[in-house]
């Protein structure tokens, strides 16, 4: 999809600039520019949606950042610095959260997600992977890829996030970028180069819950800790492509991704079974809440079964566009994003199954 968008567009491109001769116009700073403002903050598009205690936090497009306190019936935007396009957040207390995008974006909220302010950015990342390889931690290779990293400029994006309280936290993006906080992002400390990822796979998600840590990424990489991130392990999987979506709770987790591959652990990931997906569509989202698993697929559709079943079945809902993420509340109502926006569906939508997941 994204090759032929591309494909198509540096061909108008060449053409036009064949016909016509063009002097390039200064292109904008995103990184100095407010969010995008949109007429209607709903029909955005939205890559990540999290709670903060009662509200509700989607970000997306052009640093837009959308709230909600009525569990999605109406919707606001917040006031954001940056009109970067935004790839994930999370709110580990009702008013402390974070959102990554691209150009190394960090964001930080104290306030529920109102108000946001910048942590971190691609050039001070890169700075800070340079300075760790200069502290001699990982050879000449690591610091040849930090220099370069320096001088790509912040052009890599952070794809994913976990907060396990207000302090502590891991931000993982494109080509092994890796970094944690132990001071609520007053300070970050990279450590890609710890993980055994060789390639320097893109990591796209990553979730802890106690002293259990999960990064999953392309090319089949799924990295454990058991020590809080202190130090991980490869898992082998049967399956090489790419993993999008990870969720752990408790004992449980699943990761899956590329044509409907996943897999399922109930020993907080030491050891993984195939996951049956009825279709071979690639996953976008997976969460796991009180024992139920929800994932959502590139086709639009929405699939649900217990945490530790074996299976997992279509709700009975009409497809949606495109779902990037998606939350369940606590009265059984799931809450999408995605390419058209939010899409709110009641429990009894939510709770319908066509068929038994076992």
């Amino acid at each position: 999809m994204y090759l032929n968008r591309l494909t198509l567009t540096l061909a108008a491109a060449w053409i036009g600039a064949a016909a016509v001769p063009v002097t390039a116009a200064p292109v904008a700073d995103p990184m100095a520019l407010p969010a995008l403002m949109v007429a209607q903050p709903a029909r955005a598009y939205l890559t990540g949606i999290a709670r903060a205690g009662k509200r509700l936090v989607a970000v997306g497009e052009r640093g837009v950042i959308v709230l909600s306190d009525d569990d999605g019936a109406t919707w606001r935007q917040a006031s954001v610095p940056v009109s970067v396009t935004l790839t994930a957040v999370q709110f580990p207390t009702p008013t402390q959260g974070w959102a990554v995008g691209h150009y190394g974006l960090v964001l930080h909220s104290g306030d529920g997600g109102a108000t946001w302010t910048r942590q971190l950015d691609g050039v001070q990342a890169a700075q800070l992977v340079l300075r760790d390889a200069q502290a001699g931690q990982g050879g000449s290779a690591y610091l040849a890829d930090a220099q370069r990293l320096v001088a790509d400029g912040p052009d890599k994006p952070f794809l994913g996030l976990h907060f396990t309280d207000e302090n502590n936290g891991f931000i993982v993006g494109a080509y092994n970028l890796a970094f944690r906080t132990r001071d609520g992002g007053k300070t970050w400390a990279p450590f890609g180069n710890r993980l055994d990822n060789p390639k320097a796979s893109h990591l796209y998600a990553v979730e802890a819950s106690g002293s259990d840590v999960l990064i999953a990424g392309e090319q089949g990489v799924l990295l454990r800790s058991t020590d809080s991130g202190a130090t991980f392990a490869r898992i082998a999987l049967p399956y090489k492509g790419s993993f999008f979506a990870l969720t752990l709770g408790g004992a449980d987790a699943v990761v899956a991704g590329l044509g409907g591959n996943a897999f399922s652990s109930h020993d907080r990931g030491a050891t993984w079974t195939a996951l049956a997906v009825p279709a071979s569509v690639s996953v976008t989202a997976a969460r796991l809440r009180n024992g139920r698993l929800l994932i959502a697929n590139q086709a639009g559709m929405l699939l649900a079964g217990a945490a530790g079943a074996t299976a997992i079945a279509p709700l009975n809902t009409q497809a949606l566009p495109q779902p990037n993420d998606l939350i369940a509340l606590p009265d059984g109502t799931i809450v999408t994003v995605g390419v058209a926006g939010v899409v709110r569906l009641p429990a009894q939508a939510a709770t319908t199954t066509s068929m038994a997941a076992r």
